[in-house]
C-alpha cells in the first residue's frame, strides 16, 4: 500500500472513435508489465471517478471474438467515460485472467472438449483467476484519484482493489447481452465465480 512500484514512461493524446483521451504508459517494477491508462477530464484529487479496470483480451478486444464479452465491455466503458466527460480506464496486461495468451488458447481447446472456463484453467494447473490489481491501485494513486465508481460485474475485483487501499464507493454494472457463443462462459462466471449477472439458458446478459 505504501511502496511505489510503477513508473510513468509516456504521456500522449489519443483520439479514438469513442472520443479524445490522454494515455499514460507505465512500467511495473514488480512484474515488468506495461499497463496503460486512458484518462478523460481532470481526475486529480477527485472522488467517485468513473473507472474501468480492464484486463487485456487480444481475441475479444482486437479480433471481436464472441467467445467472451471483453471487447464489448471495453467499448461500453469508453463510451460511458466519454459520455460523462470524466473518468479513467486502466488496461492491464493480464491476458486470459492472468495465464497468458497461449495458455488461454489451450484453455479454449479444453472448453471445446467439454470443460467450462473455470475447469479449463484448473486443468492447466492455474488458479481460477490469476490476476492481480496492485498496479491498478498504484496507477490510481499516481493520478491522485481519491475514490472510484468501478465498472465491473465482479464483486471480488472490488474487494481485491480495496486490499491495496483503493476506495471504491460504488459498483457500476457492465452487462452485455449473451449470445450462443458466450452464454456458457457467462453462466459459469455467474454460477461458479460469483459474478453478478442475469444469464439464463436462453437469453441473458454478461459480466
Amino acid at each position: 500500500m505504501h511502496e511505489v512500484l510503477i513508473e510513468q514512461k509516456a504521456r500522449v493524446k489519443l483520439p479514438t472513435r469513442f472520443g479524445e483521451f490522454v494515455m499514460h504508459g507505465f512500467s511495473s517494477l514488480s512484474d515488468g508489465s506495461e499497463p496503460v491508462e486512458l484518462a478523460k477530464g481532470d481526475v486529480e484529487g477527485k472522488e467517485n471517478v468513473l473507472c474501468r479496470i480492464h484486463s487485456e483480451c487480444l481475441t475479444g478486444d482486437v479480433f471481436g471474438s464472441r467467445r467472451c464479452d471483453c471487447g464489448q465491455q471495453l467499448a461500453r466503458a469508453l463510451e460511458a467515460i466519454e459520455e460523462k466527460g470524466k473518468g479513467v480506464l486502466l488496461y492491464l496486461r493480464q491476458e486470459g485472467r492472468g495465464i497468458g495468451l497461449l495458455n488461454k488458447l489451450h484453455a479454449y481447446e479444453l472448453q471445446e472438449q467439454g470443460l467450462d472456463t473455470l475447469d479449463a484453467n484448473l486443468h492447466l494447473e492455474f488458479e481460477a483467476d490469476e490476476r492481480d490489481y496492485f498496479a491498478a491501485a498504484q496507477i490510481l494513486r499516481f493520478l491522485g484519484v481519491k475514490s472510484i465508481e468501478l465498472m465491473t460485474n465482479d464483486p471480488d475485483k472490488v474487494s481485491r482493489l480495496e486490499l491495496y487501499g483503493t476506495q471504491v464507493t460504488n459498483r457500476v454494472p457492465v452487462e452485455i447481452e449473451a449470445c450462443s457463443h458466450d452464454r456458457r462462459y457467462l453462466q459459469t462466471k455467474q454460477t461458479r465465480m460469483g459474478h453478478l449477472l442475469h444469464v439464463t439458458e436462453e437469453t441473458g446478459k454478461n459480466a
